[in-house]
């Protein structure tokens, strides 16, 4: 008698083509370098992603670095012209009741300490501003020295 399940066992003519091949991997037995390659792609896009987005932040803390050491440097510069200032003015005027150099001073002790409070949160514009605050003031007190020095000056 012959073994009814036998021939089940064997593959049908033609359909050995249709068996996966050994180590092949995915469905219908392709294989699955494309998928690896999509991959490896969006990983490598994403870590370029990433490092721009880094690299954005970075120029960005180093401009606000930049810009609170040049407002401090133009900050201790026009301090450093107001004491001079005050000794040139008591030479020419005396003490006065109204000191302006002293209200500038002042005036650079409040936006230091602003700075201090404010300048790791404040925007490049506000730091622009202090700056050009500061400017504003280191020329109005040269144009004011100017005119000390022509009064000083003899006439001719």
């Amino acid at each position: 008698m012959s073994n009814p399940f036998s021939g089940r066992l064997q593959p049908a003519a033609g359909r050995v083509g249709d068996l996966p091949r050994p180590g092949a991997h995915g469905r219908l037995g392709g294989s699955s370098a494309p998928a690896v390659a999509v991959i490896l792609t969006l990983i490598l896009f994403a870590i370029a992603a990433a490092a721009v987005v880094a690299l954005i932040m970075l120029v960005r803390r180093l401009r606000r670095r930049r810009a609170v050491r040049e407002i401090l440097d133009a900050a201790d510069a026009l301090e450093d012209r107001l004491r001079t200032a005050r000794d040139e003015i008591e030479a020419v005027a005396g003490d006065q009741p109204e000191d302006p150099v002293q209200d500038a001073l002042r005036e650079m002790l409040r936006q230091r300490l602003w700075l201090r409070d404010h300048g790791n949160a404040a925007s490049l514009d506000d730091l622009q501003e202090v700056r050009s605050g500061i400017d504003n003031a280191r020329e109005r007190i040269e144009r004011q020295l100017d005119r000390i020095e022509e009064a000083r000056a003899p006439q001719t």
